[in-house]
């Protein structure tokens, strides 16, 4: 079609965290890939408050290239708000988010280009192999992403992370919403809009170690299930009446086997049985209700979601 030779303004973020090691080497094959796409790129370097030392190599980077900008968090923030702050600058009337270790590979953008000009306001890449990881996190994350569909009423593509692209509509929408507990890719779905899978293979690391441990792993896994389901609520108060159930009738067969069959026995067996189990039950139904208030508290509180040290980019 006519529209896709109109040169476009395109917004790539990249947001970094402890990637000084392989950042030259992916710029440069990220520039590689899209030099003869006939559009305007502009590449924000987002640093999320990293360990090593990859803003004195972005920097370098930005002095060499004059559409390279970058934004430099003042403290770790967290991968998805990086990418926020990166979505919340650009200027492109397509961004495309992707991570700058390796692991998406540059060439994809292609595609995922064509599908945005196809008329897609979305564009997510869905790996069909991933390189480079544990069998317990493949296992892990496909568990994960088939309990997250059952229990929302958002249907999130399953295999996918942030690895996409964006039209204007959809990334003003996104700036929109205003949670400090972000989820991008639960987020991207729960707005709906015209979208499509390019799938790919997803390569392993240029450098250094993910910064993705379990720990975050879990922590996002938490965001994305109280943002989008009300189901660990439920849960707990299905198991309150469950548990007020099995009491009701232990009360009735303790009564029956004393006065009718005479057979009780007082003993500490089965008063610690249901002691532990009434309080467990107990316990994570206070714990499900205290995530979801933290997140409100969070919320409540009305902080920045993040803050800027140094930028390039002007009115940031």
């Amino acid at each position: 079609p006519f529209f896709y030779y109109l040169r476009r303004v395109i917004s790539i973020i990249l947001p970094i965290y402890n990637e000084e090691k392989g950042l030259v080497q992916f710029t440069q094959n990220l520039n590689d890939s899209i030099r003869d796409i006939p559009h305007d790129f502009e590449i924000i370097f987002v640093n999320d408050g990293s360990q090593d030392h990859p803003l004195s190599v972005i920097l370098e980077l930005c002095r060499e290239n004059s559409t390279y900008k970058y934004i430099n968090l003042s403290r770790n923030f967290g991968h998805q708000i990086a990418v926020t702050a990166g979505i919340e600058h650009a200027k492109g009337d397509y961004i495309i988010l992707m991570d700058s270790d390796g692991q998406d590979p540059p060439e994809v953008i292609r595609r995922l280009l064509a599908k945005a000009e196809e008329g897609y306001d979305v564009a997510y890449a869905q790996r069909i192999k991933r390189k480079d990881e544990s069998w317990l996190k493949k296992i892990t994350a496909s568990a994960f992403y088939k309990m997250l569909n059952k229990i929302t009423s958002v249907e999130i593509p399953v295999d996918t992370g942030d690895f996409r692209i964006l039209n204007r509509k959809v990334a003003d929408a996104l700036i929109r919403m205003p949670e400090k507990q972000r989820y991008l890719r639960g987020q991207i779905a729960w707005l709906g809009y015209k979208q499509a899978a390019v799938s790919y293979e997803r390569e392993g690391r240029n450098a250094g170690e993910t910064g993705y441990t379990y720990k975050k792993m879990i922590s996002l896994a938490l965001d994305a299930i109280t943002s989008f389901s009300n189901s660990p609520l439920r849960l707990a108060t299905i198991s309150g009446f469950v548990c007020a159930f099995i009491g009701l009738l232990l009360i009735i067969y303790t009564l029956y086997a004393k006065f009718i069959l005479k057979i009780y026995e007082p003993g500490w067996p089965s008063l610690m049985i249901t002691i532990v189990f009434l309080g467990g039950i107990q316990l994570l139904g206070i714990g499900m209700i205290g995530e979801y208030i933290s997140r409100i508290n969070d919320n409540v509180k009305n902080r920045p979601l993040y803050l800027i040290s140094d930028t390039n980019i002007e009115h940031a």
